[in-house]
């Protein structure tokens, strides 16, 4: 009996029930589809998404767990972790929302579209809480592999099998990279796989100054930039954005890169903590070089899609500021500017997916005079993209300030500087697809607007998308207005993680005393 009640307290199972209920989920789906067929399955992706919304309610109720940890120290379900898991798992309704009609338009199967996002879903859930090295890259392989399959799910679309091999290729070169960073860092410790262990024993062993955890870093840091999509890191990022399905690309531009930033912190704040004012000059490198060449790249961009694939790259550097500074605020604007990023990008997808059902084109040139076929899309689009850009009062702006202030405060004036410098190339190729929709004359319409259709919301799917579409618009709106609560979750998130608390209180340390 005081066996079984151990092994039971040392799991501590409760913590991973999110996970487990989009288990369930995901299971029902494809048992739902051998039963009811292919032809009676529409009602799969809302199964779907009742279960990514009772997963979210579930990590509600585990805020200020009492014993966060759970399957003998493998797993952290801190609050940061759990706002992370949020935002992946919202993200994910969200984007099924858009895929409804957009798959059964392509004429693939939904259900296992379905299968394979909750899959992608459930590795990048716990990549955000792994807390030990073979977990993390089991996690991180499990959101990988789901990613490279719904990149190529359009299978009769040669640019889809495309965007696919480059993914597969270039993803597999950096899982290896990443594991071999890995690798060496379990060899350095001694053996141990739990990321506060490695950091007690590199601590005690050489104060962690030593050329192979150095090596190390640059590969752990390679695999990490690889899934944010930072600068030269990026290489795959325009080409997948274009040639995948649009709603995968939705998921891969906002939970994947979530995932990405939560192993960033807990991997180098925890396992790197010896050395981290090495890894904090990287990734102000990594952040300079993405700002620039994303938001200046995407200023050529003629398609859409390769134009939000520079703009996230551009997201990526200014989120990085967040993690270059170090400091309580400055983990706190990286979690506030992700769940604002989640509803702009994501409500920009959605208006991108609505106007491609209706006219089969992705070109920005296209886009000329929709607002006189179509003011509604028109509007929300340009709130999406204006809040990407920064212009107040929208969500946008005030995740860029925060972020902004954070840098400024940590004594990060150069790359502040450029921040601003680059925000300001960002707002006008925002506001020229703005431009493009609203002030055209009527003569100068594009032909694909001049032939734009009647929209068909009884069609089904399409409801799905209108839904998603005006969802993400008013959060959007209203997270500018109302931002407290936002700013409030991001930093108690933040002010109750025990490793952020001591990786700050050194941050401010060093900043006190001489150099």
């Amino acid at each position: 009996m005081d066996f079984s009640s151990n092994i039971a307290t040392q799991l501590n199972a409760g913590t991973i029930l999110p996970e487990g209920i989009i288990t369930v989920t995901l299971i029902l789906v494809l048992v739902g589809d051998l039963i009811v067929g292919r032809s009676s399955a529409r009602w799969l992706p809302y199964v779907a998404i009742a279960g990514l919304l009772a997963a979210t309610v579930a990590l509600v109720f585990g805020w200020n767990a009492a014993d966060p940890i759970s399957f003998l120290g493998s797993f952290n379900s801190d609050n940061l972790s759990i706002v992370f898991r949020g935002i992946i798992a919202l993200s994910t309704a969200v984007t099924l929302l858009m895929s409804v009609r957009y798959v059964e338009q392509t004429g693939t199967a939904l259900a296992e579209f379905i299968a394979i996002m909750l899959t992608a879903t459930l590795g990048a859930m716990f990549l955000c809480s792994a807390n030990e090295l073979v977990m993390i890259f089991i996690s991180l392989e499990m959101l990988s592999i789901s990613s490279y399959l719904m990149t190529g799910y359009m299978k009769r679309d040669p640019r889809s099998n495309e965007a696919a091999l480059k993914y597969l290729l270039i993803g597999a070169s950096s899982s290896a990279i990443f594991l071999y960073g890995l690798s060496l860092l379990y060899g350095l410790s001694g053996g141990e796989t739990q990321l506060s262990a490695i950091a007690a024993k590199l601590t005690d062993v050489s104060g962690g100054q030593s050329l192979g955890l150095a090596i190390s870093l640059v590969f752990v840091v390679a695999g990490i930039a690889f899934k944010i999509s930072a600068v030269p890191f990026h290489q795959w990022t325009p080409d997948v954005y274009e040639g995948s399905p649009t709603p995968v690309v939705a998921f891969l531009s906002v939970g994947s890169k979530a995932a990405g930033f939560a192993l960033a912190i807990r991997l180098l704040v925890t396992a790197f903590a010896v050395i981290t004012d090495e890894w904090k000059v990287i990734f102000m490198a990594l952040a300079i070089l993405s700002m620039v060449l994303g938001n200046v790249v995407a200023l050529a961009q003629t398609s859409m899609k390769r134009m939000l694939a520079y703009s996230s790259i551009g997201q990526a550097g200014f989120v990085m500021i967040g993690l270059t500074a170090g400091t309580d605020e400055g983990y706190s604007s990286m979690v506030f500017y992700l769940l604002i990023y989640l509803f702009m990008n994501l409500g920009a997808f959605t208006g991108i997916i609505l106007f491609t059902l209706r006219t089969g084109s992705d070109q920005i040139s296209d886009y000329a005079g929709l607002y006189q076929k179509d003011p509604l899309l028109t509007l929300c689009l340009s709130i999406c993209l204006l809040s990407l850009g920064g212009i107040p009062p929208l969500a946008g702006f005030f995740g860029k300030i925060y972020l902004f202030w954070v840098g400024w405060q940590a004594g990060l004036y150069g790359l502040v500087l450029l921040g601003l410098l680059t925000s300001v190339v960002s707002i006008y190729y925002y506001i020229r697809v703005v431009k493009m929709m609203v002030v055209k004359e009527p003569q100068e319409m594009s032909e694909v607007i001049k032939n734009y259709p009647e929209m068909q919301w009884s069609l089904p799917g399409m409801r799905p998308l209108q839904v998603g579409l005006i969802l993400t618009v008013i959060a959007t709106s209203v997270a500018g207005i109302l931002a407290n609560p936002l700013f409030t979750l991001a930093n108690d998130s933040v002010t109750s993680t025990p490793m952020l608390q001591a990786a700050a209180l050194s941050a401010k340390i060093s900043q006190v005393l001489p150099q």
